[in-house]
């Protein structure tokens, strides 16, 4: 019998498989290096689970004691709906674990938090060579057609 999917809240006891899950994700966009993503950012976003005054959540995904995968997701206001909107900001898998629905689990698992918190829209970004992350993308959400720009200031 094949062990079953767990989609669950981060707890402070899964810090060291939430940071390998980390560093692979931050590897995943080319953020490799110590100047790319401070230790200092990965702390504080690790605490920021777990203040209640923090916006920003984070659910894993287990199978038999191991995890899989993480998403972290963040409710904030916006001027054109009363209601939050839920960014899924971040997504992410072992290599091992791609095709088998663990980010589909993950997906489904946030739009169940942002119903939860009275949030009728989910919404995310990928990066666009990202094609087998879309592909799964495009079963779940629609593609809102609007592009990002940033810039560092």
């Amino acid at each position: 019998m094949k062990p079953s999917l767990i989609i669950r809240s981060v707890t402070t006891s899964d810090l060291p498989g939430w940071r390998t899950l980390w560093s692979g994700y931050n590897a995943f966009y080319g953020r490799k290096d110590e100047t790319a993503l401070a230790d200092e950012i990965t702390q504080t976003t690790w605490k920021r689970f777990f203040d209640p005054l923090e916006p920003v959540h984070a659910l894993v995904a287990e199978q038999d004691g191991r995890l899989l995968g993480l998403t972290h997701y963040l409710f904030h206001r916006s001027t054109t709906q009363l209601g939050l909107n839920c960014y899924l900001q971040d997504l992410f898998t072992i290599e091992a674990a791609r095709g088998k629905g663990v980010g589909r689990a993950l997906i489904e698992a946030v739009y169940d938090r942002a119903k939860e918190a009275g949030s009728p829209r989910v919404y995310w970004q990928t990066h666009e060579t990202n094609v087998t992350a879309m592909r799964l993308y495009d079963q779940v959400a629609k593609r809102s057609g609007f592009l990002v720009y940033s810039r560092l200031v």
